[in-house]
């Protein structure tokens, strides 16, 4: 799910999501394993810190030496192997890439995890999901950032979420479920006009075969989640799939098993308390009417 920021198998000063990911799920089978650092070093034929570095994402690691560590740890899930194995790829230079000097890490790994998710479901109770806005829309929101962002990063951070929305349409287009609550369909960024544009967006994406619109309506009453926004990407195995939360320090990111768990069952009950997406166009049509 996520690329490289290098070009060779070695040390690195700062790994990215990808790496940092392949690394912590290579010490997790090591430690069900009941193995030390420095018993995988003997088996594996390397040093321990060089174990060490390459969990903590530090140091490359070729995807021999990745099926040779799962052997070694007793991991019987091929698919889980091959998944890791693949996420040893080292990669050019990546689009997100020029934002570097701009934006977050942490919105930078977003793009990455997001290039190599298979699959996408999203919930949001006050505002669009980033990959369904529009370029107005998604300019107003940034102009309500605290603290006040410039025009320049306005249009730097409106650019950025714009490119990331090529991943509904690439490769063998991924699914992407979005549950929107009703309340997010009446926000009036930028005016009417704004708004107006906006939803019909909503409708034009929602005719695309790979993605579904739910909208929960006011009607729906209680919901799980507290309302917080939650994105979950899909990974090639259940076991490497992400959850995503916007937090007001930033971007944060989740993958422990409990936390993959609970995020599924919160999406899995929003989605049942849903409208089908017949009946969420229609609402959405009704209240561009009432626009």
């Amino acid at each position: 799910m996520w690329v490289t920021r290098s070009t060779s198998v070695g040390m690195r000063s700062n790994p990215t999501g990808r790496q940092l990911r392949l690394g912590r799920e290579l010490r997790k089978l090591r430690e069900r394993s009941g193995l030390t650092a420095t018993d995988a070093a003997e088996l594996i034929g390397i040093k321990a810190n060089q174990v060490s570095n390459i969990e903590a994402g530090r140091h490359g690691v070729s995807a021999d030496r990745v099926r040779a560590m799962a052997c070694h740890y007793a991991c019987p899930d091929k698919d889980l192997i091959e998944a890791l194995a693949a996420m040893t790829t080292e990669r050019r230079r990546q689009w997100w890439e020029e934002y570097r000097e701009s934006l977050s890490a942490g919105l930078l790994d977003l793009a990455e995890m997001e290039v190599y998710g298979y699959g996408f479901r999203t919930a949001h109770t006050s505002g669009i999901p980033g990959l369904l806005q529009t370029a107005e829309h998604a300019r107003e929101v940034f102009l309500q950032v605290v603290p006040e962002l410039s025009p320049k990063e306005i249009e730097q951070r409106a650019s950025f979420r714009l490119k990331r929305q090529a991943v509904l349409f690439h490769g063998n287009s991924p699914h992407y479920q979005a549950i929107i609550h009703e309340a997010a369909l009446h926000m009036r960024f930028g005016g009417r006009d704004v708004a107006r544009q906006q939803l019909k967006h909503l409708l034009k994406m929602g005719e695309h075969p790979n993605i579904s619109i739910q909208v929960l309506p006011f009607d729906a009453g209680g919901y799980p989640g507290a309302g917080q926004p939650v994105y979950y990407v899909q990974g090639p195995v259940p076991q490497l799939d992400t959850v995503q939360l916007d937090q007001s320090h930033g971007v944060t990111l989740l993958d422990a098993e409990a936390q993959l768990i609970k995020y599924r069952t919160v999406l899995d009950r929003l989605a049942a308390l849903s409208l089908i997406e017949l009946e969420s166009r229609a609402l959405i049509q009704r209240i561009i009417r009432e626009l």
